[in-house]
């Protein structure tokens, strides 16, 4: 009986244990009242002794299980964030090597259908692809150039140099090209470019090189220069014929106008003399226009150099009205000059200028047979500086509507008719507006058949505050302050006279020699002399090798002045002279006030 009741109270405590333990250690004092108590201390005694150290126990375990199941749980939240991941990075690879995949088919289709030839190479030089474009170019398949030597097909010394060009790539971004020959699998030899770059090291490694056949960019390049050879020796020759034509024009023309001049001047002629005399004179002045006309259009063909030079814009009119001036007064016709409100120096080619001016006065005074020629200046503020017109208007025969524009291309007159009736080559105008259109400019004219024309041309030129000094205007050249001792250094016997002739009312003593020999012997034999007038064609020894003989022959601090005197007046003939050591250049046919000039110049100038 005591027993029995014993394990009841013990089962009891037991269960009232588990049942704290699971409902968070609430004790169920019901379960407890439901015990037999044998006594209060008994049953104290029972749960103290069975139930503290079964509790004890049971809350532990459950500690336990809930650790456990904390730690189940991140494991598997772990394990399902690995799983995810991945998945992630396996879609992300698939995506990857679809585009990969794409990309590669893409390159294939590029590389099967492109022009050009792909190759590559392995860093220790092996071939690595070739694209189906190869066989194209060389006749090889890719699979016959893939285990072909690197150099098949090229020369020793074109393969040296694609070695030196491939060697000096630093950097995949570098890259070079060369052009070498390539005889191909079926013999036939081409042109071929290649441009070589670097393959990235992370890509593998090596080089490739992309090639195509120029061999018709060859062909077209070597004709092109053969044209252009071809070109400059016809302008070569153009050259040489035009100063051997000049040449050969201006020496006889030297003595035609130089005599018909000083018989001019002579009293003893009778009218009919005189007007024959005359005649001749300006006839052979018009042959030297046509002459000079035919050299600057072909220099201003060849390209034109244009000065940059302080000028004063009035000084360009005075200075051309008074060259024209002694042919108006001839006609009976005045030249008049109009200037502007404001004009101002300005910088630009008054050379060049001038030439415009005096060819709209020469057409004037030569196409005007009564009235009065006027030349109008005038300037006007640009953004830039200034815009300089200048214009010359005659009362002359005019021009048709239809005229207007084509009377500045070159070999055009107005008609057949004017050509007979005035002459001249059709290339002053022409030369103008190459002149005017070089300079930026315009040029025009405003006429009327029958009531005169205005020539005109407008530039716009930049301001100076210099004040240029006036053009020079034709003058008589000052006289000589002492006698000059001259040695003329001339092959043509009428050249020689007419010199003697031009000089011999001055106190100049003239020596001659025929040629540069004779003058050379003449400085050898220690003559001194005040100037030499040279030659530079002639026969024995040209004035160049003279001159050049002559420097050399001079004590040291003595130089002798020497001015070419000839017929060769193209720029660089002219360079060619100073080159020689010459000093100046009097071109022929010569100009008696010129001839003075240099004579009162150079003769009296202190030897160096």
């Amino acid at each position: 009986m005591f027993l029995a009741t014993f394990l009841r109270t013990v089962a009891t405590v037991v269960l009232a244990a588990l049942m704290a333990v699971t409902t968070d250690y609430c004790v169920n004092i019901l379960i407890l009242k439901r015990a037999e108590v044998f006594t209060p201390w008994m049953t104290m005694v029972i749960v103290v002794i069975v139930g503290g150290p079964l509790f004890y126990f049971l809350h532990s375990q459950r500690l336990n299980l809930k650790a456990a199941k904390r730690d189940l749980s991140h494991s598997l939240k772990i394990q399902r964030q690995t799983a995810e991941e991945a998945e992630r990075r396996r879609r992300e690879a698939e995506h990857t090597l679809s585009r990969l995949r794409e990309h590669e088919s893409l390159y294939r289709i590029l590389a099967n259908n492109l022009t050009d030839a792909l190759s590559m190479w392995w860093p220790d030089g092996r071939r690595r692809y070739n694209s189906p474009a190869i066989e194209r170019l060389t006749g090889y398949t890719p699979a016959e150039f893939l285990v072909a030597p690197n150099l098949l097909g090229v020369s020793d010394e074109d393969g040296a140099k694609a070695v030196a060009a491939i060697r000096a790539l630093q950097t995949p971004s570098d890259s070079s090209t060369l052009e070498y020959r390539f005889r191909r699998k079926d013999g036939q030899e081409i042109w071929i470019e290649s441009t070589y770059s670097l393959v990235p090291k992370e890509e593998g490694g090596g080089f490739i090189a992309t090639s195509r056949d120029i061999t018709e960019r060859k062909r077209l390049a070597q004709e092109l220069a053969r044209a252009a050879e071809e070109a400059q020796a016809a302008a070569a020759a153009k050259a040489d014929f035009l100063a051997n034509m000049t040449h050969e024009l201006r020496t006889p023309l030297t003595a035609i106008i130089g005599f018909s001049g000083l018989l001019r001047q002579s009293s003893g002629l009778d009218e009919t003399d005189a007007r024959q005399v005359r005649l001749i004179h300006e006839a052979s002045n018009t042959l030297l226009g046509v002459i000079n006309d035919v050299l600057d259009f072909s220099r201003l063909e060849a390209g034109l150099e244009l000065d940059a030079e302080p000028f004063k814009p009035c000084d360009i009119a005075r200075s051309a009205a008074a060259l024209i001036e002694s042919q108006a007064q001839a006609k009976g016709l005045p030249v008049l000059i109009e200037f502007g409100p404001g004009l101002t120096p300005l910088l630009g080619d008054a050379a060049r200028l001038s030439q415009v001016m005096l060819n709209f006065l020469s057409n004037a005074v030569k196409f005007t047979s009564e009235g009065q020629i006027v030349i109008s200046v005038e300037q006007t503020a640009t953004a830039v500086g200034q815009r300089l017109r200048m214009a010359v208007r005659d009362s002359g025969i005019g021009l048709p509507d239809d005229m207007h524009e084509a009377v500045f291309e070159r070999f055009i007159q107005a008609d057949a008719g004017v050509a007979r009736r005035f002459g001249g080559t059709g290339l002053g105008l022409a030369i103008c507006k190459r002149i005017i259109e070089a300079m930026g400019g315009r040029i025009g004219v405003e006429s009327a058949q029958g009531r005169g024309s205005t020539f005109w041309f407008e530039v716009e030129l930049p301001v100076t505050e210099t004040v240029a000094n006036d053009l020079p205007v034709a003058s008589q050249p000052a006289p000589l302050e002492r006698p000059v001792r001259l040695l003329l250094v001339e092959d043509n016997a009428a050249n020689r006279e007419l010199i003697g002739a031009l000089l011999a009312p001055f106190e100049v003593e003239v020596d001659m020699a025929v040629d540069g020999v004779a003058a050379v012997d003449a400085f050898k034999a220690g003559k001194r002399y005040d100037l030499v007038l040279m030659d530079v064609q002639m026969p024995v020894m040209d004035g160049l090798t003279a001159t050049r003989r002559i420097r050399a022959l001079e004590p040291m601090g003595i130089r002798t002045p020497i001015v070419a005197m000839t017929a060769n007046v193209l720029p660089e003939q002219v360079a060619t002279c100073m080159a020689a050591g010459m000093d100046d250049h009097l071109g022929k046919p010569i100009n008696p006030s010129r001839l003075l000039e240099m004579v009162a110049r150079w003769g009296q100038a202190e030897a160096a």
